[in-house]
């Protein structure tokens, strides 16, 4: 069948569809017992998971150094506006930029810290931004900012955003728990037993509830 919603296939026996999160009008099934946070933050397959997306981080910012130096080094060599060494200092510049963007990112997923707090305002905002459609010519494309605002227990506001999709504002509701887990930047409500959906707090795919692990990294969900 297809998503009323997005056109995107969904399989016959599945409550909602997983890529907008629209439901299929099937009946959820509701397990009363999803109260509390989930233990399963332990599972090693979390760490695994954190292990492989440094060394993705790694691999590709080496692939895109080294092609911002070989790439300026062919060009100081073939160019008449730019020689070597210049162009080849510019190039080693860029490369390091994007080695320090790799590092800077896995130290902060591994300086994060887990807190807890209270979902206490959703806001969606109108907003435009610019597109250039040519050197001189420009236009305007509208969008829809949904925002769900969180404040830890510590008095500070957080707030998860998604353009034109209200598929994690409407997962929130004002007034419920959520706790946020540093490590992987992600959050976990404390009452799931009311929800068919559920998000992976490692790769942030939609999933139902009845599922036990993440269909895509299959990391197990928190419940």
């Amino acid at each position: 069948m297809v998503c009323k919603s997005c056109g995107s296939l969904v399989e016959k026996n599945e409550k909602f569809c997983r890529e907008c999160g629209t439901a299929t009008g099937k009946k959820a099934v509701i397990n009363p017992k999803l109260v509390g946070y989930s233990d399963r933050i332990n599972d090693p397959a979390f760490a695994g998971y954190l292990e492989s997306s440094d060394r993705y981080a790694w691999i590709f910012s080496i692939i895109l150094s080294t092609a911002a130096v070989m790439g300026f080094f062919l060009y100081g060599q073939m160019s008449d506006e730019m020689d070597n060494p210049e162009a080849l200092y510019i190039g080693l510049v860029i490369g390091g930029m994007f080695a320090m963007i790799a590092l800077i990112t896995n130290r902060s997923k591994k300086g994060g810290w887990t807190w807890e707090g209270t979902v206490c305002d959703k806001r969606v905002e109108k907003k435009q931004r610019r597109r250039n459609v040519s050197d001189q010519d420009y236009h305007m494309r509208e969008y829809l900012l949904y925002k769900v605002v969180i404040q830890s227990d510590h008095r500070r506001k957080y707030e998860i955003t998604a353009e034109n999709d209200d598929t994690l504002y409407n997962y929130y509701q004002i007034g419920e728990r959520v706790r946020h887990h540093g490590s992987l930047n992600s959050y976990e409500k404390y009452d799931k037993s009311k929800d068919a959906i559920i998000f992976c707090n490692a790769c942030a795919t939609l999933n139902e509830i009845i599922d036990e692990a993440c269909h895509r990294c299959n990391c197990p969900l928190l419940k």
